[in-house]
């Protein structure tokens, strides 16, 4: 058949291995297990022909997989969370110069040890678990009834908010979920642009959103509500559209901004205007020096629209030992008269046993006239952090943001990529930041810088900033 010379295919292409066969017109025969069997096709080839034979893994053909569809919001998610995505990049960093002093001013966590007021009065409960008469299991998943009161008198004098309004809980990043929860998937969220990434994440996952748009940064469906410094960290609320629920952090996470009275009073008369619900993260809020208001419970009407969620972990290096509260009033209620509060125990009743009571008692030592000071002392250090990262990157020109009512200073590098800015610190200096765009779109051109640190490294970080940008 045809005048084209046969060539048997004498050729074993060994897996993982690549071959470049240039052809310009071949037959071959079909050997082997195929026994007498000849077969001849032509195949013309005006250029160079690439032969790629992959290995597949064994366990890749043989595994098993299970019927259930993963959850497609899930899906919906871009790579992974921000901060062990940074923690993973400085892993490798450490792999690339495994003898190099890596300072981490990234991820917000406390350094400085937990006054001795507070752990003793955590030792003292722990060891009483040892004793017939001291021994407690379950709790009120609620919170023990003094820290709850404890918790009011402290932080919400004056302010009609009574300890059933407070719910003591493992930090304020789980009750943000657990907020998730209870208001389902049928709401719009606003949040601040930039903010902490859990507000969106968990959005996301409870299926509030539609999908990634690259072309902005954003998710589709929530409300971005851009916090820059021409606006002065607070939002043009008359330009966004009616959103359900309102995310709100002050002193806010990562730019430091707090709002002032005036405008929580103008966020406060938003909702009420739109019916909806603001959440109020207050998670560094002893961190205020002026008069800004540390709780939105201080502006009129804020229990009718508002809810508040807050935390133990900066301000007594709780990170570790988790306690925080949320504060649900009881004048808080839906469209349909039912409260909000409700709602909420239950969820609280259903997904949660409640504090670690060893934790309760560090709590309730923070908030004694010893603890209190106690606490402000390491917020006293922290912030003279601030002062020292502040100053230094004010002497090489840059324009800073935050770092006077919270423990986070956000840095401008106009014109530059957040992550390219992270990357040549982190190559040139040893020194872990977070990019700005990982709070979000608005976060595009900054870095923040975190004042946790030991005094020795935040001086030495700071003199290698100087060495790098003078």
């Amino acid at each position: 058949m045809g005048s084209y010379p046969r060539l048997p295919f004498f050729w074993v292409v060994s897996k993982l291995h690549l071959y470049s066969i240039i052809i310009e017109r071949v037959d071959f025969y079909l050997w082997g297990s195929f026994g007498c069997c000849r077969g001849h096709v032509s195949l013309p080839v005006k250029s160079v022909g690439i032969c790629k034979c992959v290995a597949t893994p064994q366990e890749a053909e043989t595994a098993y997989k299970t019927r259930v569809t993963r959850n497609p919001n899930i899906g919906k998610l871009q790579a992974g969370y921000l901060f062990p995505e940074i923690a993973r990049r400085r892993s490798a960093h450490l792999l690339k110069y495994p003898d190099a002093k890596v300072i981490s001013l990234g991820i917000g966590d406390t350094t400085e040890p937990i006054p001795e007021v507070i752990t003793d009065a955590m030792s003292k409960r722990s060891h009483a678990l040892s004793t017939i008469e001291g021994y407690s299991g379950y709790g009120a998943e609620q919170g023990e009834k003094p820290l709850r009161r404890a918790i009011a008198s402290t932080f919400y004098s004056d302010l009609d908010i009574e300890e059933d309004d407070i719910f003591v809980s493992d930090g304020a990043k789980c009750d943000i979920s657990r907020l998730q929860i209870v208001f389902g998937s049928d709401v719009k969220m606003a949040v601040q642009d930039p903010s902490y990434p859990a507000y969106v994440d968990s959005s996301v996952i409870m299926g509030q959103t539609g999908f990634y748009q690259k072309d902005v940064q954003k998710f589709a469906n929530i409300e971005y509500m851009r916090c820059n410094p021409e606006n002065g960290f607070f939002p043009d609320l008359s330009s966004i559209s009616r959103p359900d629920i309102i995310f709100f952090c002050s002193p806010n996470n990562p730019t430091g901004a707090a709002a002032t009275r005036k405008q929580l009073i103008e966020l406060v008369q938003f909702a009420k205007d739109n019916g909806s619900i603001v959440i109020h993260d207050s998670a560094y809020a002893m961190y205020i020096s002026g008069d800004n208001p540390r709780s939105i419970f201080e502006i009129p009407g804020a229990k009718e629209v508002a809810i508040e969620t807050s935390s133990f972990s900066k301000y007594a290096g709780f990170t570790g030992v988790r306690l925080g509260w949320t504060v649900i009033p009881k004048q808080l209620l839906y469209s349909d008269g039912f409260p909000v509060a409700k709602d909420f125990n239950r969820i609280v009743c259903t997904c949660f046993n409640g504090a670690s009571n060893i934790s309760q008692a560090g709590g309730l030592a923070c908030l004694s006239p010893e603890g209190l000071n106690a606490m402000r002392e390491v917020i006293g250090f922290y912030k003279e952090n601030t002062n020292i990262i502040v100053d230094t990157f004010d002497s090489l020109g840059f324009k800073v943001y935050g770092g006077k009512d919270a423990p986070y200073v956000w840095v401008h590098f106009p014109g530059r990529s957040s992550w390219d800015v992270f990357s040549e610190i982190l190559e040139k200096t040893h020194v872990v930041t977070t990019p700005g765009s990982g709070f979000g779109p608005g976060g595009e051109g900054f870095i923040r810088v975190s004042a946790f640190g030991h005094r020795e490294n935040i001086l030495e970080a700071c003199r290698r900033f100087k060495q790098l940008y003078k």
